[in-house]
């Protein structure tokens, strides 16, 4: 009885010191209120929507090479706008992740799908890992080459974030 009556009095005063917790540290997103999307933009739903073949490679035996949806066929070269988590590569290069570096595809939790690789337009600004951004670049996808991504941008500009 007494340890439950020391249960409610600590859990008590716990609820009541984080009531006051200084809101200024807690970071939010904006919302985004208009849900339309412009035809130029890149969803992950979209990229996620892929099928992959196993045919055999010179170097590496059986692979499973990705069959890119029609739509994103049509969206190839063009500029295209999308959003997610910069990844670091290496000291130089960087990715557009779908998920948080934690949950990310060299992780283990995702697909290759998930996975942006992006060249910017002049100079490499430097990122922190798991900044959401949104970027506009040209979109070229790649079913060929195994070691290279499935969907790069070239030419990227950082539109939002930072």
């Amino acid at each position: 009885m007494h340890n439950t009556i020391k249960f409610v009095i600590a859990f008590s005063i716990g609820l009541l010191l984080f009531s006051f917790q200084n809101q200024s540290i807690v970071k939010s997103y904006p919302i985004v209120k208009n849900t339309s999307v412009a035809s130029d933009t890149l969803t992950w739903k979209l990229l996620g929507e892929i099928k992959y073949i196993r045919k055999k490679h010179a170097s590496y035996g059986e692979v499973d090479f990705p069959l890119v949806n029609t739509k994103l066929k049509k969206m190839q070269s063009k500029q295209v706008v999308i959003s997610g988590f910069v990844v670091p590569i290496d000291n130089k290069n960087y990715a557009l992740s779908k998920n948080v570096f934690a949950a990310c595809f060299f992780c283990g939790k995702s697909g290759p799908e998930t996975i942006v690789g992006l060249k910017f337009k002049g100079a490499t600004p430097k990122l922190k890992t798991d900044t959401y951004l949104t970027i506009k670049g040209t979109f070229k996808y790649n079913e060929t080459d195994v070691e290279n991504w499935i969907y790069n941008m070239d030419q990227v500009e950082i539109v939002a974030g930072r």
